[in-house]
């Protein structure tokens, strides 16, 4: 399903938000960002893979992990990274952090920091298309810690009952916080409870950006021709803790860092000549990565901090009784 062209794009956004992750770490262990961050290190191919699956009027919502997939939606780094500094050119002006990322114009509704809200914030998207005749599909990214929440299962059944076009997105990555997946999860796969609501569920390697962006590209052109949700799980890790400075010392040894995890990047890497993409062109997607991330950083650093007055600002409240 992918030409030299796309493949090239899923390797240059898979780099992208490797070394955006990557940095954004280096920049908070040396105290230069505040707040807290979570980093989709490794899962990199579910972000790319999914996105590149979409069209330019998709939606997508996201989770408190979601630099990735803001990222690989179109988001602005420079202006991501100005919200990781706090900083006014900020996608929230400094105010909101890490987890409260959007661009509405890219089709971003924004990162979230209330687990399993994704879900129902996509669900009504995807409504909102449905009635006004639009051919936008929504996909909602959550985690395998979110799929046993009500409101995750609210959503879907309301999804499936008006046939709505969304894509249920789990991405599973082994721990939910600090709990691992079997203690949490009484199956083995999530995608088998889309069964229960009569929508097709399906497991997938979340390490495999091919995978991924062949599940999704399926999964969406199911949803625009009204046949209504799709419930994909991507198995894949990710190679931090649940936050920064966390020291994993919940994780199976096989799943820490050092260990010989599987990298997205690297797997996609041993089929780039298959689609034409030379030692030569990856070098360059890989300067361009770099590029980009060094930008982002100097815009953020230029960018001001925000005034103290500006607490008051984009704050609004009803007429008083």
């Amino acid at each position: 399903m992918l030409d030299r062209d796309r493949a090239l794009a899923l390797h240059r956004m898979m780099l992208l938000i490797r070394g955006f992750e990557q940095k954004a770490s280096a920049l908070y262990r040396d105290g230069r960002l505040p707040g807290f961050i979570h980093l989709s290190i490794g899962q990199e191919a579910c972000a790319a893979g999914a996105c590149a699956a979409l069209e330019p009027g998709d939606w997508i919502t996201s989770t408190h992990r979601g630099h990735g997939h803001c990222l690989a939606k179109g988001a602005d780094p420079a202006r991501m990274m100005a919200e990781l500094f706090a900083r006014v050119d900020g996608y929230s002006k400094g105010r909101g952090g890490s987890m409260h990322i959007a661009d509405v114009a890219q089709g971003v509704l924004g990162a979230n920091g209330i687990v399993g809200q994704s879900v129902p914030l996509a669900v009504g998207a995807a409504y909102s298309a449905q009635v006004r005749g639009e051919r936008s599909v929504a996909l909602a990214f959550f985690g395998e810690g979110a799929s046993s929440a009500g409101a995750v299962h609210e959503a879907m059944n309301m999804a499936a009952l008006w046939r709505l076009p969304v894509v249920f997105f789990c991405e599973a990555n082994g721990y939910a916080e600090l709990t691992p997946y079997e203690v949490h999860v009484p199956i083995e796969s999530v995608a088998t409870r889309a069964a229960a609501y009569g929508f097709p569920g399906q497991l997938v390697d979340g390490n495999d950006v091919t995978q991924v962006y062949a599940a999704v590209h399926h999964a969406a052109a199911r949803a625009r021709a009204g046949e209504g949700p799709s419930l994909i799980e991507a198995r894949t890790l990710r190679w931090h803790g649940h936050y920064e400075g966390d020291p994993q010392s919940y994780k199976k040894a096989a799943d820490k860092p050092g260990s010989n995890l599987a990298d997205p990047i690297a797997i996609f890497g041993e089929k780039l000549r298959d689609f034409g993409i030379d030692a030569a062109t990856d070098a360059e997607a890989r300067a361009w990565a770099t590029a980009e991330i060094e930008r982002a950083i100097a815009f953020a650093e230029a960018s001001p901090e925000p005034a103290l007055s500006a607490i008051l600002e984009d704050v609004y409240a009803g007429e008083a009784a």
